[in-house]
């Protein structure tokens, strides 16, 4: 299991969305990180509850654990590929409102509030990670194939809304790295009605590559969009 030794002793972790595979599995990972003095996981039924479709228990859970922190290490793993309102569309013909809220809601509108509550509680002196499961199919430059558009979009919207709040967060958080991931295909819900489970790897595999991934970047790497193998993809 990888460690994050960059962090300090004693350093506190938070992962939201930490009932999915990979949220889990970066949870237990985390915890198990003796260096780690606490390592929290929020999601709907958790106490805090954190609901993307709520900002205010988004809103409740950061000012609950403000008086816990400071925090070194922020990760949103939370996110939906498919769900009620249908799987990707394929073709312009398919879009439509209902599935286009929902994804932007889950995938973009949701992260971006917890950035805004939650990347305050990021170390000010110290060296911190804050990390929001992205996807490389939300890269505009390398969309070679098209499709899924609202997934797409909420991606690339949501590297946006990251890109902009490092900018911010430097200012007052210098040692602060804010990053989006791309943890690749997961054995998981998410991919399992696209052979997640013959072309996906295991969630904790994946976990430990993302972990590994936040170990290596410094402060001068905010803002950076990285797939789970460290290289850095374009927007």
């Amino acid at each position: 299991m990888p460690t994050l030794p960059s962090l300090p002793q004693g350093y506190r972790a938070i992962v939201i969305g930490a009932t999915g595979a990979i949220g889990s599995a970066l949870l237990a990972q985390l915890q198990a990180d003796p260096r780690c003095a606490q390592a929290v996981g929020l999601g709907r039924h958790t106490t805090p509850a954190v609901d993307l479709d709520d900002e205010a228990t988004i809103a409740q859970a950061a000012e609950q654990l403000k008086a816990h922190g400071p925090w070194h290490c922020i990760i949103h793993a939370a996110g939906m590929l498919h769900g009620p309102r249908g799987l990707p569309e394929k073709r312009l013909s398919q879009l439509n409102y209902a599935q286009m809220e929902a994804t932007f809601r889950t995938n973009t509108f949701g992260p971006a509030l917890v950035l805004a509550h939650f990347a305050p509680l990021l170390a000010k002196r110290e060296r911190s990670l804050l990390a929001v499961l992205s996807a490389k199919v939300g890269s505009i430059g390398d969309n070679q194939l098209g499709g899924w558009y609202s997934y797409r979009a909420s991606k690339a919207a949501l590297n946006m809304l990251l890109k902009t709040a490092s900018i911010e967060m430097a200012r007052t958080h210098p040692q602060a790295v804010l990053v989006a991931l791309h943890p690749g295909t997961v054995n998981s819900a998410l991919s399992a009605p696209f052979n997640g489970a013959e072309i996906g790897r295991p969630a904790a595999e994946a976990a430990a590559d993302l972990l590994r991934v936040l170990d290596r970047l410094g402060p001068e790497k905010t803002g950076g969009f990285h797939a789970y193998s460290g290289q850095e993809l374009p927007w």
